[in-house]
């Protein structure tokens, strides 16, 4: 077989594949068999560029993160609907409809709680999607929908043109997991997975948005040049046949069964995969639909039933502290068994201090509880005339309830966190920081291997790494001789880190990656920052009195101090490297913008800072050169207003020679 020959057969294979997986959850070719098929088209399609299309399975992922996403007029307006709230409300749209079409036929779909969009295809071959916006213009988000796998990127036997409206959606198992790996490494919780959708869509770069596995469901023909259709169910089962994931739908023949399927609807939300905030009603025929117009607002053929939030009562047993990975405090409240959305709840989430004070929440208090966004349990109000008597008002802990080391409220916020460097409540995410690629960079050191040797008590903080030993990690597992052998090398390596990345791995409060290569070349030793005075700190170029205080409450801890003499009993380097020959962008600043091809940010970065430079976010006055590749932006327009030069990536480099 030629390459010609071969690519053509991996891509239908892996296409058909994708089809069977994504759209109609029958996987028929292992992860493995696939995963090997799409590297071997990688290396087909690399060889040969000529044969590259844009709807090749490896099209997937694609493309340079974008700086901003522009604006798209949609050619059919993507209207929203009418709410209405209760059965009484839903007859009174029936009514309305039966009063032009006395005949009348309707289909009902549960409303997904994600992000309408609009894809759009020319010749069979997806080019374009775009989020509702205001439902004429929405954005461009074209390369973040080509990583939704059952989005289709060629349909079979298609129109010069087709539009259709879907609904984007993060999948509840995929929530789930999403916040347990946000919550180890320390990152803020989604509220819900309409939230998480969009915040996955608006991501600039593609890579960001296809790490979070979305999904869509589509519901509506917008366009379809030289089609005709005379029903949606006709337009939804066209879709289907052409490859489309195609939102549940049951057709009714009276306002009694269109209510009969709502409730089932609702008390069956649990088992969709997908959060749900209602069902839609729709009249089925087309032509019916146009005899009833819209208004200047909502389509007059279809509603949006709102199912009512859940509200019930239940009894405060307890107030018990959990200490996130990022060692904030956040209270949660002990409930009585009460039954919401579907699920049994015990506990709900009391945030922080100044939500528990405002409510005036006590144990013993009966309160309403109900879910937010029908996922998480939260408080909302109490039953005063309830409260037993001799209650007292709550206020947390003073000292971590699991380290004991003392706590501290932010400056900047209402959370209370705990400030002792080695908590067993942080240690996951201090040690997951620890071990990232731009702190230590200790390969092999994943979330997995990081589990095993905390759960096997090899690991209490990040410098028992340092004195683990081959026997016992090749027992964990998983792991193995040959892994064991590989992660101690990498260990060893890391050692020799520069001071500027281990100051960044020590996850200081307001320390960052910039500010550790600022105190490293500031200081160039771990014991001359240890010891730095408040006024030294502060006289540093960018460390501002909160960074400063925040080194020095870190570096008076007993932990911490612990922690930095067990790194030097390891022999991990503690001094800065030597500063470079090279000065000669020394009081310089640069920006870069738009997709460069012929190096990295971070490898741009360091040719900066390697010479005495510095890399800014941000144009402004005193920014002396930005370097603009392919589609820069608003920061190269904010260069020429300023008039600060502007360098190609070939003059650039021509000036570091």
């Amino acid at each position: 077989m030629n390459d010609f020959n071969e690519i053509e057969t991996l891509r239908q294979e892996l296409t058909q594949a994708g089809y069977e997986y994504y759209v109609l959850d029958n996987p028929v070719m292992s992860d493995y068999d696939y995963d090997h098929k799409l590297r071997r088209l990688e290396e087909l399609e690399t060889a040969h560029p000529e044969l590259a299309t844009p709807d090749s399975p490896t099209q997937r992922v694609g493309g340079q993160p974008l700086e901003a996403f522009t604006q798209v007029a949609h050619r059919v307006p993507l209207e929203s609907l009418q709410d209405v709230f209760d059965f009484e409300e839903l007859e009174a749209f029936d009514q309305r409809v039966k009063g032009a079409v006395p005949e009348v036929e309707y289909v009902v779909e549960p409303k997904v709680d994600g992000l309408s969009v609009a894809l759009e295809y020319e010749d069979g071959l997806f080019v374009r999607g775009a989020t509702r916006g205001d439902g004429r213009v929405g954005e461009d988000v074209t390369e973040n929908l080509r990583t939704v796998r059952s989005i289709p990127l060629k349909i079979p036997n298609a129109p010069p043109r087709l539009i259709v409206r879907g609904e984007v959606f993060m999948p509840k198992k995929v929530f789930h997991a999403l916040n347990e790996e946000r919550e180890r490494r320390g990152e803020a919780l989604f509220a819900n997975p309409r939230n998480a959708a969009a915040g996955s869509l608006r991501q600039l770069d593609p890579k960001v948005a296809a790490s979070r596995k979305l999904d869509i469901l589509v519901f509506n023909v917008q366009y379809a040049e030289g089609e005709t259709f005379s029903t949606h169910e006709e337009t939804l089962n066209y879709l289907r046949d052409k490859g489309f994931k195609v939102i549940p739908h049951y057709s009714c023949d009276s306002v009694f069964q269109v209510t009969e399927r709502i409730a089932q609807i609702g008390e069956g939300r649990e088992a969709f995969q997908f959060d749900i905030d209602g069902a839609v009603v729709k009249v089925n025929s087309l032509s019916q639909r146009e005899t009833l117009g819209s208004t200047a607002k909502f389509p007059r053929w279809a509603a949006a039933y709102k199912y009512p939030p859940e509200v019930k009562s239940a009894q405060v047993v307890d107030i018990v502290i959990q200490v996130g990975r990022t060692g904030v405090l956040t209270p949660k409240a002990v409930l009585t068994p009460v039954r919401l959305a579907g699920t049994t709840v015990t506990n709900a989430t009391l945030h922080n201090q100044d939500f528990i004070s405002e409510k005036d929440i006590r144990i013993g208090d009966t309160v309403l509880v109900r879910k937010a966004g029908e996922i998480i349990p939260e408080v909302l109000s109490v039953v005063e005339d309830k409260r037993p008597e001799g209650t007292q008002p709550y206020f947390l802990p003073k000292a971590c309830p699991v380290c004991g080391a003392p706590v501290e409220r932010d400056e900047d916020g209402a959370h209370i966190r705990c400030t002792g460097a080695e908590c067993p409540a942080q240690l996951l995410r201090n040690l997951a920081h620890f071990a990232s690629r731009d702190a230590m960079d200790i390969e092999g050191l994943g979330i997995a291997v990081m589990e095993n040797l905390v759960n096997a008590e090899l690991v209490k903080t990040p410098g028992d790494l340092y004195f683990l030993n081959e026997e016992d990690v090749a027992q964990l597992d998983r792991m193995g001789k040959r892994s064991a052998k590989k992660l101690l090398a990498s260990l060893e390596k890391s050692k020799e880190q520069d001071l500027s990345r281990l100051i960044y791995a020590f996850g200081i409060r307001q320390v960052g990656q910039k500010a550790g290569k600022i105190l490293a070349a500031r200081f160039q030793t771990m014991d001359a920052l240890q010891n730095a005075a408040l006024e030294e700190l502060t006289a540093v170029d960018d460390i501002g009195e909160v960074t400063a205080r925040s080194i020095l409450d870190w570096m008076a801890s007993p932990q911490s101090q612990h922690l930095i003499q067990r790194l030097k009993e390891a022999g991990v380097n503690m001094t800065a490297a030597e500063q470079g020959s090279d000065q000669r962008f020394a009081g310089m600043t640069f920006v870069l913008t738009g997709a460069l091809e012929k190096f990295t940010r971070d490898e741009a970065t360091g040719m900066i800072e390697s010479r005495g430079g510095k890399a800014a976010g941000s144009v402004s006055k005193k920014t002396t050169y930005v370097v603009a590749g392919e589609a820069a932006g608003s920061k190269l327009r904010k260069a020429q207003e300023l008039g600060i030069p502007v360098l190609t990536e070939e003059e650039f480099l021509e000036l570091i020679k």
